[in-house]
């Protein structure tokens, strides 16, 4: 086969893998929202943290930044995907801070404004950047750290399925989202040559597949408990 049949391909299936961690962040998007019909039914945001929703809005701040043809010219997927996941994150947040208590609330209003501030001097500290190569690398690393810092986030709920042995407050297609979401993107930045998404998606690769191993076997031992027959005693 010659390079030029071969090119084509090999730009085909970094585009299709793209556009499977779109979709597959669409869905990742999208799954905390029984958790929120939850929040607002119940009117409380319970022992829900609400620091997944920060780190995820910084993440796709930073990491729509990145994407854009300023930074890096050959990553327009990963824009797209992150203005839509910027906006997601910012409603999320916005009814946690109505219903969370106020401590919670404080707090979370507190991370919000550190979030906008954090980004306003990336963007602008970047834009005085003259040469565009090290521009990309100053953002890259910076994308990078933020996307190890969104997988590392559920590192609390995973702390807390194994000691209350419960799955109540890890959403399944929450873990699945991100497990194939992480997945589409590490094959997208394998096949684009560009570290900066390659190696913090395998990061969130590895902690997918952690959460669905978990899930499942949290899930399996409750439903195995919940068919024990009761055993009565009488004295």
């Amino acid at each position: 086969m010659s390079f030029s049949a071969a090119y084509p391909v090999y730009e085909v299936a970094k585009d299709a893998a793209g556009v499977a961690g779109n979709i597959f962040a669409f869905g990742l998007f999208v799954s905390p929202i029984p958790t929120f019909r939850r929040i607002i039914r119940n009117g409380s945001t319970e022992m829900f943290s609400g620091l997944p929703y920060i780190y995820s809005l910084m993440n796709c701040l930073i990491c729509m930044w990145y994407g854009t043809p300023l930074i890096s010219p050959d990553n327009l997927l990963v824009t797209t995907v992150n203005s839509i996941g910027a906006v997601f994150q910012f409603v999320y947040i916005i009814i946690f801070l109505v219903y969370a208590e106020k401590s919670k609330k404080v707090r979370m209003f507190g991370l919000l404004l550190a979030v906008i501030g954090v980004f306003v001097i990336i963007l602008v500290g970047s834009l005085q950047v003259t040469d565009s190569q090290t521009r990309r690398i100053l953002v890259g690393f910076l994308s990078c750290a933020s996307l190890i810092s969104m997988f590392a986030s559920p590192l609390f709920i995973i702390k807390l399925v194994i000691q209350t042995k419960s799955v109540e407050f890890m959403p399944f297609y929450l873990s699945l989202s991100t497990f194939l979401m992480s997945t589409s993107f590490l094959v997208y930045g394998l096949l684009n040559e560009d570290p900066f998404i390659y190696v913090p998606n395998g990061i969130g690769t590895i902690l997918g597949i952690v959460q669905l191993v978990l899930y499942f076997y949290f899930e399996s031992k409750s439903r195995e408990e919940s068919r024990e027959p009761l055993i009565v005693s009488y004295a």
